[in-house]
This record gives C-alpha cells, structure tokens and sequence, in this order.
C-alpha cells in the first residue's frame, strides 16, 4: 500500500493532523516508540504540555527521510526507537517555565547530577526555539532485532552532560562504533547530527524552517 494512503487510513483512526505532517510509524516498520516527554520519565518529571498521546509525529519530508534510514538500519540487524519527534512550541513553553521554577529539581540525580539547573540554559542544551517545533527532528537510538535490546550508545537520551557529546571522552570503543553507525546511516539519508547530543538528528532540507508549530499531539 502507497504510504500516504496508509497514512490516511491512520489518521482516520488516530486523528487526522495538519497538513504535510504524517506518523512515521505507519510509514514503514521497524520503528519503536518510546515518547518520554509523554510521561514523567524525562529531566522535568512529568508530562509536557502538547503531548496527549505517545505518539510521534513528523514533517513528511523527515518521515520518508526516516523510513529510508529505518530500512537501512534493518538490513543491520536494527530497528530505530524514537524518543521524542515533533515538539509543539507549548511544551518547549513548558522547559522555559520549568527552567525559571530554581526549586524543583527532582530529576536532578538522574538527568543532570554534574551541573547546576540554571546551567541547563546557559549551556545551550536548551532553547527558546527548536527544530522540533518544525517537524524536521527526531531523538532515536537502536534496538537490536535479534535482542529486542537497546543499543550500548555510552549514555542516556536527555543527560546534560559531557558524555552525551558525539565524541565524548571515556565512552568504550564499541560504544563509539555504534554512534558512529547510527551518523553514518542518518546523514547517509539526508539528516545533519548534533555534536552536543548523539541521539538528535535534523533533516538537512528542512520544509519548515522558519515556523514553529503549536498543534498538540493526538
């Protein structure tokens, strides 16, 4: 079946989304979802606003770019969990009123044990403004099909820390095999790396680039 027909069928039963955004679960398989900022399991601890369902949403143009990335990880044995896609501008709203509230911390021992909350912001691992919001990113690490496990990236989605840059020091050499694997497939299939954050990838021709969208996750 033609994707975007499948696409319609699915938002006929999840709800139909804006136009030129599709799930890209429905576009193609081998692709998990694991949409942390649905639940409190995230560095703020609860549920953000604009996410009213795990699901992941992305500009059409990204999710084809994925689906590409997705058959290619599966001819190596991998399938791609996604953490977090589209992000509605009220939830990045959420960070900010987040970051400006000093006493609440209770994700701290988890997500940012080395640096202070206020460091968060001025070190950038946090913005105003954010592909997300534009439908062009996706946050994603493997999962091996023979395990069903993730795969050993030398850290976790959302540390703030130094560890989570790309080349980090004292990551294992095989640790470092896989980030470098997982780059290579994503830029192979038209996405730009962050080197701050080894889980984040955004389509390099962004259809969206100046518009950040606020419409909630359904």
């Amino acid at each position: 079946m033609h994707p975007i027909l499948w696409q319609a069928i699915m938002s006929l039963c999840c709800g139909a989304l804006p136009d030129g955004f599709v799930y890209p679960d429905a576009l193609c398989g081998n692709i998990i979802l694991e949409i942390r900022y649905y639940t409190s399991y995230n560095f703020i601890g609860e549920r953000l606003d604009g996410y009213e369902a795990p699901r992941a949403v992305l500009a059409e143009q990204a999710a084809i770019a994925l689906c590409e990335a997705a058959a290619e990880f599966e001819k190596l044995g991998f399938a791609i969990k996604i953490y977090d896609a589209y992000r509605p501008q009220s939830a990045v709203d959420h960070f900010l009123r987040w970051g400006s509230d000093k006493a609440d911390c209770r994700m701290k021992d988890i997500f940012y044990p080395d640096i202070s909350k206020e460091d968060i912001f001025t070190l950038d691992y946090i913005s105003p403004h954010s592909a997300h919001s534009r439908g062009s990113a996706v946050d994603m690490t493997l999962i091996g099909l023979r395990t069903g496990k993730e795969t050993d990236m030398g850290g976790v989605f959302d540390f703030f820390g130094p560890v989570s840059a790309y080349d980090a020091s004292g990551i294992s050499w095989s640790q470092r095999e896989n980030r470098m694997l997982m780059r290579r497939v994503m830029t192979e299939c038209g996405f730009e790396p962050e080197d701050s954050e080894w889980w984040h990838f955004r389509l390099s021709d962004e259809p969206y680039p100046d518009t950040a969208f606020d419409f909630p996750i359904r």
